[in-house]
């Protein structure tokens, strides 16, 4: 069997230790897909709370949002604080439970370079400085990053474990429309190619079973997504959640949820088409809830590794 390059390899690799993501989630940030700069209403399948970390302690900042030319930020100090209690509670937990020795804070929900460049430099800095911590993960859209910002994090990553991550999700324009992204694959294409001009390390999120979309269009879309020079990989299912656009068009029958067998398919050769040196963050999603509608499978992320580690073992790899 060839175990598959992780990213938690290659950070256990690069530290020598346990190094774990820790996922944060921020008041006040939001999206040019939902505030109306690009879009408005979001992806059709988005529901930022269905994956939100829990502000635990930390009380949201209801009616606040940022963007690229907000003039003020009167809420900072309660943004560094959401930050610092849910830091403190969920690396504990991962000691705890996982024998996390290290730590990348991930800035997860929403976009998180689409603020104001102070606020950023406050969070990302503050971040940097808690006890354990290696390194930052940002999870940003490409229609959303500057050069300033760019260079910023490239400077950062001289001395700290820096990622910036993309939503590529397709390289289908039609795709790109039909779930109202707000934004064309050459903007993908742009600023991943600028972040790597760069030197920062590259995460692309992919997503198979789109509006649309065959099993070939998912397979292209994981070849040029590597083709672009991305050093790691998140690979998803689309499923359906509650408030969302997608919900209506599931309901009125315009959208199918792709099955966990072609599921399981498209993501066996999405990565023996992987060049070795991607490593690959995530194979799979799900949510355990009452906001999930379907696919029924994605309900449960064990029972989806045995199928998926199941399918794996034939080919010969695992993960």
């Amino acid at each position: 069997m060839k175990q598959i390059y992780t990213f938690g390899g290659y950070l256990k690799e690069k530290f020598g230790c346990h190094v774990y993501k820790v996922p944060v989630s921020i008041s006040g940030f939001t999206c040019p897909n939902i505030d109306g700069t690009v879009a408005k209403g979001g992806c059709t399948f988005c529901e930022n709370d269905s994956f939100s970390p829990s502000l635990d302690r930390a009380k949201p900042l209801k009616g606040f949002y940022l963007n690229l030319t907000t003039a003020e930020n009167p809420n900072l100090k309660q943004q560094l604080l959401q930050l610092q209690q849910q830091f403190e509670v969920l690396s504990r937990k991962a000691t705890t439970e996982y024998g996390a020795e290290r730590f990348l804070v991930y800035f997860q929900s929403f976009t998180n370079t689409y603020a104001p460049f102070e606020t950023l430099k406050a969070l990302y800095e503050r971040a940097l400085s808690f006890e354990g911590v290696v390194g930052l993960s940002i999870g940003t859209r490409s229609d959303s990053v500057s050069d300033e910002v760019l260079n910023y994090l490239a400077e950062l990553s001289k001395k700290h474990e820096i990622w910036i991550e993309f939503g590529i999700q397709s390289v289908f324009d039609e795709t790109l429309q039909r779930i109202n992204r707000g934004h064309d694959s050459a903007n993908v294409r742009e600023w991943v190619a600028k972040a790597k001009g760069y030197g920062l390390n590259v995460c692309g999120h992919l997503i198979f079973g789109l509006p649309g979309e065959d099993r070939s269009m998912m397979l292209e879309t994981a070849r040029q997504a590597y083709a672009m020079g991305i050093d790691s990989v998140k690979y998803h299912p689309l499923y359906v959640v509650k408030r969302t656009a997608l919900a209506n068009e599931y309901a009125r029958g315009a959208f199918e949820p792709i099955s966990e067998d072609e599921y399981i398919e498209v993501l066996t050769q999405a990565l023996l088409l992987k060049p070795l040196h991607v490593s690959v963050q995530r194979v799979t999603a799900g949510i355990d809830n009452d906001t999930l509608i379907a696919p029924s499978w994605c309900r449960d992320r064990n029972e989806q590794i045995r199928s998926i580690n199941a399918a794996f073992k034939k080919v010969g790899l695992k993960y």
